[in-house]
């Protein structure tokens, strides 16, 4: 079983870095399906972005590579061991939060926001594509 809840890859459509110092609120398509749309606050310091820029975003209910959904789930954050490889080694950018609400849209879509300690994502699309968010800690990952 795979920690991986949601993958997709998505374009840069809007870039507003002018309401937070170090932090801009980014909206972004799908590349592959037009109906998902994500906005999200992301620390522009650690990780700048542009506008039209292509970026692959998941989330994971754990950085376990095991397959073991016990071990996944058992072993929590921490610094990995030395040798130990992690989801988190293979993205530029990493944030923990909790998936807080969720909404029902028109034509069977849903909205989901998670919260990462102030910094908030949101994700509107399909509810098929998005069913497997539930209201847990879950890790936002994102590479160019």
């Amino acid at each position: 079983m795979s920690a991986l809840l949601f993958d997709e890859l998505f374009t840069i459509t809007t870039l507003d870095d002018k309401r937070y110092d170090r932090v801009s609120r980014i909206t972004a398509t799908s590349n592959t399906s037009q109906d998902i749309h994500l906005t999200v606050d992301l620390n522009t310091e650690l990780f700048p972005v542009s506008l039209g820029e292509v970026l692959s975003v998941a989330i994971a209910k754990s950085l376990s590579l095991q397959s073991d959904a016990l071990a996944a789930s058992s072993s929590g954050w921490r610094e990995p061991k030395p040798g130990e490889r992690g989801l988190a080694d293979d993205y530029d950018y990493v944030m923990y939060g909790t998936v807080y609400k969720f909404e029902e849209g028109k034509n069977d879509n849903i909205a989901v926001y998670v919260s990462f300690g102030g910094l908030l994502l949101c994700l509107e699309g399909g509810y098929k594509k998005l069913a497997s968010l539930k209201q847990e800690n879950v890790y936002l990952l994102i590479r160019r």
